[in-house]
């Protein structure tokens, strides 16, 4: 099969960027694979094609993040290659975090479903789910009614596509539900990388509390910071505090803003934007991963990374992180979302009993080890191969 895949592509910033390089790297690594038509955002420096089998890739750069022409450009670009299926690794803000450009990509499953092209679309978030003042999108009532208006629209024409998977079972029912879907599956997200030989120690010297993202909206470390503090006046000194990502696109120079305001702080790390070949380093070197949120958006991709190095976590019992937890098997010490106290505690439970540590990291990993990107990509191209004419009839809905 020839397929096409929209996404964006590392050295890309642009959201999902990480999970499209997975995906793909396990794409062309299945023999019904024969070629793979990479539709990406346009950058500076050339596509990271590190990984076996690239020679079947073919990279059209032809879209831009906030760009009004990304969806012509798309369509045009489809046209031209004349893929036998055409996947979609979106969420609501992939092609923009202005409103028009980003609801104008997310029309096109809909437009080239028209046209006669077989699609699969992987929606990451949906906005039933979704709180758009914690998500930063508004705090007037007025507006919030008009975003979900406007979600529940665009929802409609992504469930155009041939197929829609969603990563969480509770999107499936959802959707069932509220707009009586017929072609919505479940397939999970899936681990990036599993490391074969795995150390559940921690590194000798300051213990590194890591968080890991995009932040200034749902995610705000400033709880983390504070933790951290009240942790060293009970006497546990020896904490260093990692903050790895950069800004949302929603709140510019936040990071900055907690730089400034915390900087009579001792032993903190703002990273910045992690490179894929530095993100296991980050991992590894951390004895625990904490996620500072007060609401979520979709599947942790952070917290698949955590299970796969092998890492115990600290986060709130909340939403789809909750979800995760009961379907797929994580484990972590819980805290209350906004409460310094809760989280320091959680925090402490973890770094004074090490056993208890090794416990949730083995946990962890073996969560992330049952659902490999290697499965998750044979998953998809089953839905594939049921989209070609000569397989006409077979129905692979509701399998996974």
């Amino acid at each position: 099969m020839k397929i096409a895949v929209v996404t964006a592509f590392p050295p890309s910033k642009v959201t999902l960027n990480e999970y499209g390089y997975h995906l793909v790297k396990h794409f062309v690594n299945q023999d019904e694979i024969t070629e793979l038509v990479l539709l990406a955002d346009k950058t500076k420096e050339p596509k990271q094609l590190d990984f076996e089998n690239s020679d079947k890739v073919k990279v059209n750069e032809c879209w831009e993040f906030n760009s009004y022409k990304s969806m012509f450009k798309i369509i045009s670009a489809v046209s031209k290659e004349k893929p036998e299926v055409l996947f979609f690794n979106l969420q609501f803000v992939k092609f923009g975090d202005k409103k028009i450009p980003a609801a104008m990509g997310l029309l096109l499953p809909l437009l080239l479903r028209i046209s006669g092209v077989k699609t699969v679309v992987l929606l990451h978030n949906i906005m039933e789910t979704v709180d758009l003042e914690q998500a930063g999108f508004s705090k007037s009532r007025i507006l919030k009614n008009i975003y979900s208006f406007i979600g529940t629209t665009l929802t409609r024409c992504l469930l155009k596509g041939n197929v829609v998977a969603v990563t969480i079972n509770k999107y499936v029912e959802i959707l069932n539900q509220k707009y009586n879907a017929k072609n919505v599956v479940l397939v999970p997200h899936g681990t990036f990388e599993t490391v074969k030989q795995i150390d559940f120690s921690i590194p000798q010297g300051s213990k590194k509390i890591m968080a890991f993202g995009k932040f200034g909206t749902y995610k705000k470390v400033e709880t983390m910071i504070e933790a951290a503090e009240l942790l060293r006046k009970k006497g546990c000194d020896d904490i260093e505090v990692v903050i790895a990502g950069t800004d949302s696109p929603n709140t510019p120079g936040y990071l900055d803003a907690v730089k400034e305001k915390y900087a009579h702080v001792k032993g903190i790390t703002f990273t910045g934007y992690v490179e894929e070949h530095e993100v296991e380093r980050i991992f590894t070197d951390s004895s625990v991963v904490v996620f500072p949120y007060t609401s979520t958006t979709g599947s942790s991709g952070v917290l698949h990374q955590a299970g796969s190095y092998g890492r115990a976590v600290v986060m709130p019992d909340i939403g789809d992180l909750a979800c995760l937890v009961k379907d797929e098997g994580y484990k972590g010490e819980f805290f209350i979302p906004g409460s310094v106290e809760s989280m320091a505690d959680a925090i402490e439970k973890i770094l004074q009993n090490d056993a208890y540590r090794r416990e949730i990291a083995m946990t962890n990993y073996r969560a992330a080890g049952a659902l490999s990107m290697n499965n998750i990509a044979l998953k998809y191209v089953e839905y594939f191969r049921a989209l070609q004419p000569q397989f006409a009839g077979e129905s692979l809905v509701g399998n996974i």
